[in-house]
């Protein structure tokens, strides 16, 4: 195997210690494994594609990060709270579907029907200032798919994302490399 030296300055010397402890010490392939993800993202970049991240998880308790390009997103607003459906392209011809759901605050007990009129603004409150009210706090939370085909979208999406992805995928350009 043909070895190769790299020079770093001494300000760097701090990174590549750092790097060598994360990775349990072979900084040869930690240094390959960084280079082989920089050629992949600025090559995904050239071709049009984005580096995407999302939260997944009850009160979006990790991160996901891929390839992609946005095809769509649907929002739907409630006193309750919000709701979105984002749609990508990945880099290797597949469909991401990520799903989030604002924090919601849901009136319980005996006077939940009372406690909803509170959600609808100052005016519902006037002529009701009772303290018996209760409430539950449901995180927000995220989901993540990934599909192989556009059938395979429809269980996924909104009716409405679901028919503008069909007509996006279908009406999407084919890529002619030319030679000239």
């Amino acid at each position: 195997m043909p070895n190769k030296t790299i020079y770093v300055a001494d300000d760097d010397l701090p990174l590549l210690q750092r790097a060598q402890e994360i990775t349990g010490g072979n900084l040869s392939a930690t240094i390959v494994a960084a280079l082989r993800r920089l050629v992949d993202l600025e090559e995904a970049k050239q071709t049009g594609f984005d580096e995407i991240t999302v939260k997944v998880g009850v009160g979006r308790a990790s991160v996901k990060r891929f390839l992609g390009i946005a095809l769509g997103e649907w929002t739907s607003s409630t006193a309750e709270g919000e709701e979105t459906y984002s749609l990508f392209r990945t880099s290797k011809d597949r469909f991401a579907v990520h799903h989030s759901r604002s924090e919601l605050h849901t009136p319980v007990g005996p006077n939940a029907q009372r406690s909803r009129k509170w959600s609808t603004g100052w005016r519902g409150w006037i002529g009701d200032w009772s303290p018996d009210q209760a409430w539950m706090r449901t995180p927000a939370q995220a989901t993540f798919s990934v599909v192989d085909t556009a059938e395979e979208l429809e269980a996924l999406l909104p009716p409405e994302l679901h028919a503008v992805a069909l007509q996006v995928i279908q009406d999407e350009p084919v890529v002619e490399d030319l030679d000239i």
